[in-house]
């Protein structure tokens, strides 16, 4: 019986195929007022979530759900949900930042078409991972990658992405349905641009900066204090 072999030659992608990538890379941005109300069509999501299902994860263990939302009403509870935390949010920072704060847009949750919920099944594959056994988040960093793979297909897909993080898990739970047990990762709004910023808007805005990549790299061992 003739072996059969599940290796295919590795070979760099072309100049084109390469810069591609890095074009999504380098130009991806956190969207969240740029939304056109222009549905995403099954076919664009099928591939979009293609995309997220083939992201790395330790263990193959593939913990991943991915909940979308479109309907208004739902949009709108998870929307007064986001605007109680976020009121909440404003208050930790110093009075200095609050006004600016206020001003920022952080979310597009109504304004968006397509909302998705990402969640981690840390159970999926049983108590004992491959990979897992001396971190436990080892299945939640696996996630991001799938956010990670879904954010840059939207990108390369004319779509614009938002990760909303300022929840309060139960509140996002009881609307969604989702068990106790399982994790929400990523809380996700989707929609096509006709424009995006050419830095990240929080640059733009002035709330921080991009650091130097020079300061962030360490040979061989810690450099950066204790």
């Amino acid at each position: 019986m003739p072996k059969t072999s599940a290796l295919a030659q590795a070979v760099s992608f072309s100049a084109s195929e390469r810069d591609a990538v890095y074009k999504a890379i380098f130009t991806r941005r956190d969207v969240r007022d740029q939304f056109l109300p222009e549905p995403i069509p099954e076919i664009v999501l099928k591939r979009l979530l293609e995309a997220a299902h083939h992201a790395p994860s330790v263990g193959f263990m593939q913990p991943w759900n991915f909940i979308t939302i479109r309907s208004q009403k739902a949009r709108d509870r998870v929307a007064d949900a986001f605007g109680r935390a976020n009121d909440e949010a404003a208050k930790m920072f110093p009075e200095e930042r609050q006004s600016r704060y206020k001003a920022l847009k952080l979310e597009g949750i109504r304004k968006a078409p397509l909302n998705i919920c990402v969640t981690c099944d840390r159970n999926r594959d049983g108590d004992v991972v491959l990979g897992r056994t001396h971190n436990q988040s080892m299945d939640l960093y696996s996630t991001v990658c799938a956010v990670q793979n879904l954010w840059l297909a939207a990108r390369a897909e004319g779509i614009g992405m938002g990760w909303v993080s300022i929840f309060r898990d139960a509140d996002l739970k009881a609307i969604l349905g989702i068990p106790e047990r399982i994790e929400i990762v990523a809380y996700l709004c989707l929609g096509y641009v006709d424009e995006l910023h050419e830095r990240p808007e929080l640059e733009v805005k002035g709330w921080n900066r991009r650091l130097p990549l020079e300061d962030l790299i360490f040979e061989e061992s810690w450099k950066g204090g204790a």
